[in-house]
């Protein structure tokens, strides 16, 4: 084990030791473990504030008292398990689910040596013949897969909530730290229902997983244009190549209301995330990214191994189990029971969830209509929305006599989405909106379905795009218009947003507007 260079990169930020080509706990902290998978007879452990004790004893086994925890974290344990949630809820915990925790840590060591000796003979569908599967550090700029099973990755976030992963060098290798004890310190620092919340989804999890363990995987992408012609990276396009482009633009469907992740369709679920992933999902944050992490806590694993995301990069999660039901948003997010995933599965065991992670400019203002970061966020969705097993297909798009011919295949994956870069991050929702639907075709993706959650700025994108659609514009001719308007805006020769500055085109005495609409989605794809 010890020569295996995949395990080598990520030894320092797991909790195990390795040593004579074994990976093991201390002896200390296996009889505590083994305490506490006796139940609290045994242990003692029956209230959060003995819970965070038995915490800050294996992490003095551990050697990471060095590396101190949030400083109200012990308030935090406390609060939520002795004052928040029921006597009956935290005796179900106390007697079941932690044990159950204890137990899956005592055999974390075994279960990553079984995974490393199985990972060398897996290859992911969709991913070219002889890349890597197995648990390593995903290096900005190094595009790779790692397959997890469910029961390791439920091993490793129960090593989260007993803070037992050191931090020291995370910071310094563009990490987030990953234990739990900033989500339970924000807790008891700054109280509100939707950090409870949070943290009642993570309790959920837990508790689910105990009762009948998932036996499925997930793998976790990087990808990464480039420019180097590696059949491993996704094509780096230029403007000039984006402004060349006739492919043809994929249906466009708007949906007023309803959630991306709700969508009933196999399609790449966009992530509006952070270039750290997961964003402030561990800590106070609870916006779109985070709220997903949260019902789908299988995500979080995706943060111990992966680094913050350049602007050419993008992070495909396939097979995440969503288990928890929520109402709210934000400062209004509640926790509102169990969610049961009917979501099919595939040859790898992966259910056929299929998130993309993509990090849009922040607080760009006026700088977003400059050519230069038009590209970069029309490119950063191509990242995410390409199938990076089809490289090649994408290198001969972007060369003038060959990109007219291509074609749809039948029954490929779509793109759902909605205002991605709009919220905090303060993009131009119009803008954002053209650009995902131009990356979402030139990436052959058969159709984009946009929820708009009633943003007032897209009123009219169903009408605009309808109109498009009706007069056949290809992707270089959409681009150029967005690249027009562009610079009208960056030389201030016009205030107007985008689709009022295409109004003299959609005009109500245009002909084509009274003709029927372009074709649309199935019924089983329509908003709901």
């Amino acid at each position: 084990m010890e020569n295996r260079e995949d395990l080598n990169s990520i030894l320092e930020f797991l909790p195990v030791v390795l040593r004579s080509s074994a990976l093991f706990w201390p002896s200390q902290v296996v009889e505590a473990l083994k305490a506490l998978s006796k139940g609290p007879q045994h242990s003692k452990v029956d209230s959060g504030e003995v819970l965070f004790l038995a915490i800050s004893d294996l992490r003095n086994s551990l050697n990471l008292s060095a590396d101190p925890l949030a400083f109200s974290t012990a308030d935090g344990f406390s609060l939520f398990f002795d004052d928040l949630i029921s006597r009956s809820e935290a005796n179900k915990w106390f007697e079941g689910t932690l044990p159950a925790l204890a137990d899956s840590l005592l055999r974390l060591p075994s279960m990553l040596e079984a995974h490393y000796t199985g990972a060398d003979s897996i290859t992911c569908v969709g991913a070219r013949a002889g890349l890597k599967t197995s648990l390593r550090l995903l290096k900005s700029q190094e595009p790779g897969i790692v397959l997890l099973s469910q029961e390791l990755i439920g091993a490793l976030l129960a090593s989260s909530f007993f803070c037992l992963f050191p931090n020291t060098s995370r910071g310094a290798n563009h990490l987030q730290v990953i234990n739990f004890d900033h989500l339970f310190a924000t807790l008891y620092d700054n109280y509100n229902e939707k950090q409870e919340s949070k943290i009642k989804c993570i309790i959920h999890y837990f508790e689910r997983i105990h009762s009948s363990m998932p036996r499925g995987n997930v793998s976790f992408e990087r990808k990464v244009l480039a420019d180097n012609h590696n059949l491993n990276y996704i094509p780096y396009p230029k403007v000039e190549s984006w402004s060349k482009s006739v492919v043809s633009l994929c249906l466009f469907e708007v949906c007023s209301s309803g959630l991306i992740e709700d969508t009933s369709k196999e399609a790449l679920e966009v992530d509006f995330a952070n270039k750290y992933l997961g964003g402030g999902a561990l800590t106070k944050g609870c916006v779109q990214e985070e709220i997903r992490f949260m019902i789908s806590p299988e995500l979080i694993a995706g943060m111990l191994f992966l680094p913050s995301m350049a602007d050419n990069e993008a992070i495909e999660v396939i097979g995440v189990e969503r288990f928890s039901k929520y109402t709210g948003y934000a400062s209004s997010f509640r926790f509102s029971g169990d969610f049961m995933d009917t979501k099919d599965i595939d040859m790898m065991k992966r259910h056929k969830t299929r998130i993309i992670a993509i990090d849009a400019l922040v607080n760009p203002g006026e700088r977003q209509y400059r050519h230069e970061f038009l590209l970069r966020e029309i490119n950063k969705a191509f990242c995410g929305f390409c199938d990076s097993s089809k490289s090649e297909k994408y290198e001969k798009l972007f060369k003038d006599d060959e990109n007219s011919d291509v074609k749809f295949e039948e029954d490929e994956i779509g793109i759902v989405s909605g205002n991605w870069g709009c919220g905090a991050f303060g993009g131009d929702p119009e803008i954002k909106a053209i650009l995902q639907w131009l990356a979402a075709s030139q990436a052959l993706r058969p159709f984009m379905v946009y929820y708009t959650f009633s943003m007032e700025a897209l009123e009219t994108l169903e009408k605009v795009t309808k109109w498009i659609m009706l007069h056949k514009w290809n992707v270089g001719d959409l681009w150029n218009m967005v690249m027009e308007y562009s610079f009208q805006r960056s030389k201030r020769e016009t205030g107007i947003g985008f689709f009022n500055w295409l109004l003299p085109l959609l005009s109500s005495h245009d002909p084509m507007m009274l003709d029927s609409p372009p074709q649309t989605l199935s019924k089983d794809l329509e908003c709901k």
